[in-house]
């Protein structure tokens, strides 16, 4: 092998070696944490694949009490989902539709909310059961601002519904946010 295949060779693994860290990252920024509340207080736990909506929507499942259960996951600091199981009702939240165009996690949401997709020239905004926390004491309104606020990135939104729900605490002690 040439000097300028042996290098190409080692120039090629070093782009894989920083792809690998890449999505190591990636990674690290995708999260899902469940969160339930019963005895007067909120317990949360980490949920294992923020990508596995029908693996989530299980585990709230088994986590019943009487405000039910919740799901905050955020993707790729682009977006958040909130999925929330309250006996055998599931209500879904997708902080901004175009997120399907990109993310096959959003489209998979979109689909089991019976949500359109959106078109390609369509603006970001909020879609699913915007009142979904409503009456945990997040209204429609302030979800909405709060999915408009460009400064926030998801888990930045997300600290701050855990803060909103009376869990924020516990919310960025778990997530060393």
């Amino acid at each position: 092998m040439s000097d300028f295949e042996e290098e190409l060779v080692e120039e090629i693994e070093s782009f894989d070696d920083i792809r690998d860290e890449v999505r190591d990252l990636t990674n690290e920024m995708d999260f899902a944490v469940a969160a339930w509340h019963e005895d007067g207080r909120w317990t949360l736990a980490t949920l294992p694949d923020p990508y596995d909506i029908a693996q989530i929507i299980t585990r709230l499942k088994s986590q019943q009490t009487n405000g039910g259960s919740i799901a905050l996951i955020a993707i790729d600091e682009e977006f958040f989902i909130l999925i929330r199981v309250l006996g055998s009702h599931i209500s879904l939240f997708l902080s901004d539709a175009t997120a399907a165009l990109d993310y096959p996690v959003a489209e998979e949401l979109l689909e089991i909310a019976d949500i359109p997709m959106p078109e390609e020239d369509e603006e970001p905004g909020p879609v699913g059961h915007l009142a979904i926390l409503a009456d945990l004491g997040l209204n429609e309104m302030e979800m909405t601002a709060l999915c408009d606020d460009e400064e926030l990135f998801p888990d930045e939104q997300l600290e701050a519904i855990a803060a909103r729900l009376g869990f924020g605490e516990e919310f960025s002690e778990l997530l060393d946010l």
